[in-house]
């Protein structure tokens, strides 16, 4: 009798996902990306196929940028931020970081229009939590803009902020003040759909007046001139505060500026062509907001005096210069003077 061989079953391999992947989609979705940051959901996204696809939702970023700056949740930044090319992940990448300082020596003309208008979305937190949220529209192509200096003011004259801080009496408190207030200033250009954050995060300075009590922040960044990487442009962001009858602290002023080098401030033109470029990324370059905001200040001001130092010393060879040739001329009139009477 032939024996006849019997062949073992095929036998299946059974992969077993282990780990975050294994999870279903609607609980990552719904119970762990709604619960991390901008940047943690970023990095997320690089990790694999499945959590680029969830991660990149829309409804999601909505989410992360009206959570991050409440004034974006007012329907006109709504609709704005859904026309970015890559909605409101685009636009959370373009405004979250921070300009640091000119990076690009170019000075090639831009073929490109300025922009006509300007929206500015303004929040300041304290101690992470937001005491104001503001959104300002400003009109760039009137002649009156264009030929006085640039400021944006978010509140009226007469508009005063309360809160529930108590209004620093010493420098003491007023360091104290600076290190738990925080602003977001993101400047759009809603015809370009384009995006940028104008502040420093954390204050880079803060002044107390000896007389009034009255306390001003300022918050800065670092912008390429128009000129090359030796020229620059600080967007300067003043927060004034003054104290009520009840001693608790009230915001009387936020502002935005652009100042050279030289401390004067810039003309409606030069500051639309200059935000223009940084806009698009020309002459700068974006740093995470933990670095290069107080650092970058400083760079800024060491440069500054370098410039005024250099300014000093030119006008005084030229001085010195001119001395020498009145010198000159002098004795020469004299020696001819003399030879005529002679």
């Amino acid at each position: 009798m032939a024996c006849s061989t019997i062949e073992p079953p095929p036998t299946t391999t059974t992969v077993v996902q282990s780990g975050i992947a294994a999870l279903h989609p609607d609980i990552l979705e719904t119970h762990i990306l709604t619960r991390l940051d901008g940047p943690t959901l970023a990095s997320a996204s690089c990790a694999d196929t499945k959590l680029h696809s969830l991660s990149t939702q829309p409804d999601l970023w909505t989410n992360i940028c009206t959570s991050t700056w409440p004034s974006t949740s007012a329907p006109r930044l709504l609709h704005l931020m859904s026309s970015f090319p890559d909605g409101p992940r685009s636009f959370f990448s373009s405004s979250y970081p921070i300009l640091h300082r000119c990076t690009n020596s170019s000075t090639n003309s831009d073929p490109s229009a300025p922009p006509v208008g300007l929206i500015s979305a303004v929040d300041i937190y304290y101690n992470e939590k937001p005491i104001i949220s503001k959104v300002q529209e400003t009109e760039t192509a009137t002649e009156w803009f264009r030929c006085s200096p640039f400021r944006i003011d978010v509140l009226d004259p007469k508009d005063v902020v309360p809160t529930s801080i108590q209004h620093p009496g010493d420098d003491d408190t007023c360091r104290k003040l600076a290190e738990n207030i925080s602003l977001s200033w993101i400047v759009m250009d809603p015809t370009g759909r384009r995006a940028a954050n104008l502040s420093s995060h954390k204050a880079v300075s803060v002044e107390r007046h000896w007389l009034s009590g009255e306390v001003q922040l300022r918050f800065a960044s670092t912008l390429g001139g128009d000129k090359g990487t030796t020229e620059l442009v600080q967007c300067g962001i003043v927060v004034t505060c003054d104290g009520s009858k009840t001693g608790e602290m009230q915001v009387t002023e936020v502002s935005l500026q652009l100042e050279d080098m030289d401390g004067v401030h810039l003309m409606g033109k030069e500051s639309l062509v200059i935000l223009h470029k940084a806009l698009k990324g020309q002459n700068v370059k974006k740093v995470k907001r933990e670095h290069g905001g107080r650092e970058g200040y400083q760079e800024y001001l060491e440069m500054k005096r370098e410039r005024k130092e250099r300014k000093i010393r030119l006008e005084g060879t030229l001085d010195m210069a001119c001395l020498v040739a009145i010198g000159i001329f002098a004795f020469s009139f004299g020696v001819w003077r003399f030879a005529f009477l002679l």
